[in-house]
């Protein structure tokens, strides 16, 4: 029987870049349709500075108008240092604080004014906090699958590093393609050897793509064993500190559509309500 599938919807990773602020209202009633969908995780919100990322600027009020007396699904919130951590800890229905740690110097610079020596100080700090709470870290592998910079760039760097961050007992990690350069042969080199040399570890994809592609690099990733996939609804979204044009994230329904709602624990009407809801909080920013 084939293993289950873990999505992560990410509509935090959907709304960030969006020019127009989304009302703290709309955030909510849509957060709370996508808590009926099943998800494993709900990356919902970030602690970030408001002057980085205006858009998140209300995700702890967001999180005080959630109902989630009626869902299973985790909540994931995104932090870029101690202090964002500090602040996400003290909600206690946040599950999981997300870091985004870069393979490439050039991009942990531009994401989070820090190099990667300062960033692997940032992970310690945040760790212990996160234990400490109970909660958990999952570390984001930014540039996981190369970079425009010129920064070095292979299996074995991206090894380097989750050997180094998995020492700090992190058992989750995603790779992250960050600006869509990843290809079923990238996706299948990486996961195929990492899989194997931590099963220990929770080792992720968080995926970027074109309406052409989707399907080659999911099929890429499970058929070298990965089970847990980000997504965002209709592909919305990317990275604002990338670049301004940006492939789109992974859409959700497509990897339902290619796993099946069976294997993944999604509600078929609830998500199809949250598809129609989605056209009403991403209305054009111009």
């Amino acid at each position: 029987m084939p293993s289950p599938i873990k999505i992560i919807e990410c509509p935090r990773d959907a709304m960030q870049g969006r020019k127009v602020f989304i009302p703290t209202a709309t955030k909510a009633a849509y957060l709370q349709q996508l808590l009926a969908c099943g998800f494993d995780t709900l990356d919902f919100g970030s602690f970030v500075s408001p002057k980085a990322i205006p858009q998140m600027r209300d995700t702890a009020e967001v999180l005080s108008l959630l109902d989630l007396s009626q869902t299973s699904t985790k909540l994931l919130a995104i932090v870029a240092n101690r202090r964002g951590a500090v602040a996400a800890l003290e909600h206690s229905e946040i599950d999981f604080l997300g870091y985004p740690f870069s393979v490439s110097e050039t991009f942990q610079l531009r994401n989070t004014n820090a190099t990667l020596s300062e960033s692997l100080d940032r992970v310690k700090q945040i760790q212990e906090l996160t234990v400490a709470a109970g909660k958990q870290m999952v570390v984001y592998l930014s540039m996981g699958f190369g970079n425009p910079y010129g920064d070095p760039w292979n299996v074995e760097v991206v090894e380097r590093w989750v050997g180094e961050l998995a020492g700090l007992d992190i058992g989750i990690f995603q790779l992250s393609d960050t600006i869509g350069v990843s290809t079923p042969a990238s996706i299948q080199y990486l996961f195929s050897n990492l899989i194997p040399e931590y099963p220990q570890l929770e080792i992720g994809a968080h995926l970027h793509t074109t309406p052409s592609t989707w399907e080659e690099k999911i099929e890429a990733a499970a058929m070298a064993g990965c089970v847990r996939f980000d997504g965002a609804i209709r592909g919305f979204g990317g990275c604002p500190m990338a670049k301004d044009e940006l492939t789109g994230n992974m859409p959700t329904e497509n990897m339902i559509h290619y796993f099946g709602h069976d294997r993944t624990g999604v509600d078929r009407e609830q998500f199809l309500a949250a598809m129609q809801a989605s056209s009403g909080v991403f209305v054009d920013d111009h």
